[in-house]
Parts: C-alpha cells; sequence; structure tokens
C-alpha cells in the first residue's frame, strides 16, 4: 500500500501529492523554505516554557525579546545547542508553531485532503547517529511523511552555488551562533573537516567578560549581541555605542562607553582560533587539494560573514583569496533547495527515513 501511494504521489495528482519543505534548524535562527516558493519563515530558535501551566507560550521572535526579563517559573531557552538537538520536546513544540505560521498557510490551495510533508534538513557533521536520528525524529513527529538528511557543510556548499559532486575542491568556512564548521569538499563528500564551538554565541560571553573586567559592568546577552553586531569590523571604521549594564560595585545601572576597538579586543583571540583551524586543515589535506584551495580560495557563510572586512582580514592573514557569497546568512536553506529538487541526491550525500 505505501508503495503504491509513493508512485501514485509522483504523479502530482492534488490531494495525493508531497509538499517538499526545507528546514535550517539553526543554534540562534530557524529558516523554513518550500519548494517553488523560497524561504517562508525566518524566526529566531527561542521559546518560553510556564512551569506553572506546564505549556509552552512564547515562541520565535516574541521569546526573544523577553529573555531575561520574565519571573522563575517562565524559563526561556534554545532547543538547539552549538547546533545539536538538546530538548526534544521543545522542538517539536517550536516546529509545529513554525508550520502553523510558514507552512499551513499555503494548504489553501488544497480544498480536499492536506498533502504529504517530505522534510530536507542539514546537520552538523559532529552529530552522532542518535543526535541525526532525533532531529529526524523532531521533523517526523511534526508532520513530515518522510525526512531526508545531509551534513550541513555539504548543503552549505550548494547554496554557494557549487556543484558538490565534482571532484573541484571547495574550502567553506561556515561561521554561526553554535558552530564554526570548516570543511573541504569534494566528489560529493568532505575531505578533511573540524568544528569549532567558540562561535557567535561564545563571542557574546567573551565581551560580557571583558566589560567585566575592564568596566565592572555586568551586560545581558542581548546587550553583549548587540554590541557585536554593530560596532565589531576589520576595516579602520571606529564607531562607539553607549549601552548600560549592572553596576559589580554598587550593584546599581552603570553607562558604559564601547568603541569598535574594544569589541575587537575581546574578540581578537577566538578569530585567531579559526585562523588557526583553517591552517590546520590545509596541513592535513593532500598536497593536491591544498593546491586548488590556494587557487580558489575560501569562501566564508553564516551570519559572521557579514561582518565588515573579515574576509579581507582572513586573505590578509592566510595569504589566500578569501570570498563572501550574496547569501551567505541563508547559504544552508539555499542549498537544501538546491539539492533538495532530486531527492536522489540526498541519497547519494546523506540518508533519508
Amino acid at each position: 500500500m505505501i508503495n503504491f501511494t509513493e508512485k501514485l504521489s509522483k504523479i502530482h495528482i492534488p490531494f495525493l501529492s508531497s509538499l517538499h519543505v526545507y528546514f535550517d534548524l539553526g543554534t540562534s535562527l530557524t529558516r523554513i523554505a518550500i519548494k517553488d516558493k523560497g524561504v517562508v519563515l525566518r524566526e529566531p530558535s527561542y521559546i518560553g516554557y510556564n512551569s506553572r501551566s506546564r505549556e509552552y507560550l512564547f515562541f520565535g521572535t516574541e521569546a526573544k525579546t523577553i529573555l531575561g526579563k520574565t519571573p522563575d517559573f517562565i524559563k526561556i531557552s534554545r532547543p538547539m545547542v552549538n547546533g545539536i538537538l538538546s530538548d526534544f520536546d521543545a522542538e517539536v513544540a517550536l516546529m509545529h508553531h513554525f508550520l502553523q505560521r510558514g507552512i499551513y498557510p499555503y494548504f489553501s490551495s488544497y480544498k480536499f485532503i492536506k498533502p504529504q510533508l517530505t522534510g530536507f534538513t542539514c546537520i552538523p557533521a559532529l552529530a552522532t547517529e542518535i543526535e541525526q536520528k532525533a532531529v529526524q525524529e523532531v521533523l517526523m513527529k511534526t508532520g513530515c511523511s518522510r525526512v531526508y538528511s545531509v551534513e550541513k557543510s555539504l548543503a552549505t556548499a550548494a547554496g554557494c552555488g557549487f556543484d558538490v559532486f565534482s571532484h573541484q575542491p571547495h574550502f567553506i568556512v561556515d561561521a554561526g551562533a553554535g558552530l564554526i564548521e570548516l570543511a573541504i569538499i569534494s566528489g560529493g563528500g568532505i575531505v578533511v573537516q573540524k568544528t569549532i564551538k567558540n562561535a557567535g554565541d561564545h563571542m557574546n560571553k567573551l565581551i560580557a567578560n571583558y566589560t567585566h573586567l575592564k568596566h565592572g559592568v555586568l551586560l545581558g546577552e542581548a546587550t553583549c549581541e548587540e554590541l557585536k553586531t554593530t560596532l565589531l569590523n576589520f576595516t579602520d571604521e571606529e564607531d562607539a555605542l553607549t549601552v548600560r549594564g549592572k553596576s559589580l560595585e554598587t550593584g546599581l545601572p552603570k553607562s558604559i562607553r564601547m568603541k569598535s576597538s574594544d569589541v575587537k579586543e575581546a574578540l581578537i583571540n577566538n578569530f585567531t582560533q579559526i585562523l588557526d583551524g583553517v591552517k590546520e586543515l590545509i596541513e592535513i589535506s593532500p598536497p593536491e587539494i591544498a593546491n586548488e584551495v590556494f587557487k580558489y580560495g575560501i569562501t566564508v557563510t553564516g551570519n559572521m560573514a557579514g561582518i565588515k572586512g573579515l574576509d579581507h582580514y582572513i586573505a590578509t592573514e592566510l595569504k589566500i583569496e578569501t570570498y563572501v557569497p550574496t547569501h551567505y546568512a541563508d547559504a544552508a536553506i539555499y542549498g537544501l533547495i538546491a539539492l533538495g529538487k532530486s531527492p536522489q541526491n540526498f541519497i547519494k550525500l546523506g540518508n533519508g527515513r
């Protein structure tokens, strides 16, 4: 019966056809796309749980907005930590909410029976088999009849416009909030890869430590994020921003003025670790691949790729050309869309369920 239904679904009969949905379950941002319609939802990966009523009440942008401002019985959290699923039930609730907002409105064209959902997602290379199955199970519980997954570096490379099945090596640096994934892609697989956990979230903590030690002021996560996104750059620009935190000396609110050079000083060691990781991958890769990387350069994606002058900084330090694609922040979801044009690509690169 299942095989019969699958054969009928390929004929694209309106009431049996499958709707292809693409999921990029990021640490800080969740992106969802639909085949032929593009990205339909971009929401922060935050959720709020009320322990008194034992239900999830706040989702996405609303949950992030009230972070650090709630009573003890309301907990704001992120189900994804360092790119890995850490709270199964919370992620299921979050995805149910996102599907109701981003996917179900498109069901209006299906008057009789809602179509089956076929899910496509990407998973970090460091995820264990159990963690990969957990992500697939979330999407199955959310409503997907079948789920295909692929390693995120491969999806990112496809989103940059590269042919991941060719034997032309591509060096991808995907710098997100939870993980920084370094990988050299060739022949439909990852030749060498390295994962650094000192990503965007860790940088927020470094800024908090910096203001704690230098100014004696405690800053919240949202304030540190604002300082990073507003001031950090690798150009000659010197911007400034006044923020307010809690004084360690008096316990009262205190304002401090932070400059771009201050934020860069707080984070420069972290970027040095990224450069060291790139050097390590080139050192352990075969000579032919190292030569190709030098010839064709490095591609930087993820939200941190938008930092002004970062590509020039990496190119100057490593003496290798560095590029930032147009859709650098959405490279993974665009890669899933590109690969999802043929589910056979996921069977070749990853797995389906």
